[in-house]
């Protein structure tokens, strides 16, 4: 936050376009649009913007008593569902002889365009617009060139006590040629920082790295887990023979879901010509496996909506939240894949749940055919995919 004075030094500079006075201690509408356009950034100063509360256009302070509640709202614009995506920023209180001031630190956005009640608000110099479409390209190009996918963003909330820093090690030496650990002393924070699991720059965890060895990742992804039913019938209102919720660090919950997968497979003698009986799987182990896992490779892990795994009495469902992603579309799935977790999915590798990136649907079905059960069918939507799994038939 900025000190007293720097504060000073921005209520003289009144051609700023990275300061918003007011006297209005209650127009949300007023200060939302400000951190809006603040968010956006538009000039690409890459350097906060501050929303003065408690000032008049000319830099005179207002005589403004700055309460407690002034700061709870401006606070509680953040989160309030009217900016999205939600910005980041800090509220303080700054006292002088004349009054006192709210402060509101609002820094760039790295998913632009950001939009206060579905507008997209800039600063064009010392004033605030909406942006027109070229504008509005602007600020979505400047996200492409940013963006990082969610598995590789700072989870701020977090800290690195928060990670099983013995089960990193592990790790490490699995995705980590043995000459590189040997001959590497740094502290652990770059070692979590050279495999992307950890951001240097805001001290705290990346997405992917709560996922792959926090103690609760469910605390900070509340959808990171898999709803398990296994029922008798056909029917989702029957009572389930078993159910569990299936969450921990990732290969645990890996882990599990492999146990969970043979407890459901039965092997019968079927005939497979008029003078051969084999035993053979009602369902083939690795197919279930392959969908299973690229349900957890491919998923939103910024849903809080768990992977849904219902072993019905004649197939089985998985639903994975988040539709198809970058160039998968309907038409072309599963031969044009994107990665929307591709940490998750370097990692899913390294430990041995994935040997090959973008076949596992195709070796899914093949092993379906062979084994004699119908092809898999998806069903896509903007938020989920559906994948149904038939039994052998008998």
């Amino acid at each position: 936050m900025l000190t007293d004075e720097q504060l000073r030094a921005l209520l003289l500079d009144l051609e700023s376009d990275r300061v918003e006075r007011t006297e209005s201690v209650s127009n949300t509408d007023k200060f939302g649009q400000a951190i809006c356009a603040f968010a956006n950034d538009l000039p690409d100063h890459r350097q906060p913007g501050y929303l003065l509360v408690g000032v008049k256009d000319d830099g005179a302070l207002s005589g403004l008593m700055v309460s407690d509640e002034l700061l709870k709202n401006l606070a509680a614009i953040r989160s309030d569902g009217n900016i999205l995506p939600q910005p980041m920023m800090n509220v303080a209180k700054f006292s002088f002889e004349k009054g006192e001031v709210a402060v509101v630190e609002v820094f760039p956005s790295d998913l632009p365009p950001v939009r206060y009640k579905g507008r997209v608000h800039i600063r064009v110099g010392p004033r605030k617009a909406i942006a027109n479409e070229q504008e509005e390209r602007v600020l979505s190009e400047r996200r492409v060139a940013q963006a990082r996918t969610f598995d590789a963003r700072p989870c701020y909330e977090a800290s690195i006590d928060e990670l099983a820093l013995g089960q990193f090690d592990a790790y490490r030496r699995e995705a980590v040629d043995p000459e590189t650990i040997q001959a590497n002393h740094r502290p652990v924070e770059q070692q979590l920082a050279s495999l992307r699991l950890y951001d240097p720059e805001r001290s705290c965890p990346t997405h992917a790295g709560i996922l792959l060895f926090g103690k609760n990742p469910r605390f900070y992804m509340p959808g990171a887990y898999v709803q398990y039913l296994r029922l008798p019938g056909i029917d989702l209102t029957e009572i389930p023979e078993d159910q569990a919720e299936i969450s921990g660090d990732l290969h645990s919950v890996l882990r599990e879901l492999e146990g969970r997968i043979r407890l459901l497979i039965h092997t019968s003698m079927r005939a497979v010509s008029a003078l051969e009986e084999k035993l053979l799987p009602d369902y083939p182990e690795w197919a279930l496996r392959e969908l299973l896992m690229n349900a957890v490779m491919h998923r939103n892990y910024d849903s809080n909506t768990p992977i849904r795994f219902y072993a019905f009495s004649d197939h089985i469902e998985v639903q994975s939240p988040g539709g198809l992603y970058g160039e998968a579309t309907p038409e072309n799935f599963p031969t044009r894949n994107s990665y929307r977790n591709p940490i998750i999915a370097e990692a899913m590798k390294s430990l041995g749940f994935v040997n090959r990136f973008g076949y596992g649907v195709q070796r899914a079905q093949a092993l379906l055919t062979q084994n004699g059960n119908p092809p898999a069918e998806f069903e896509f939507d903007a938020h989920t995919v559906l994948v149904k799994i038939y039994r052998r038939p008998a």
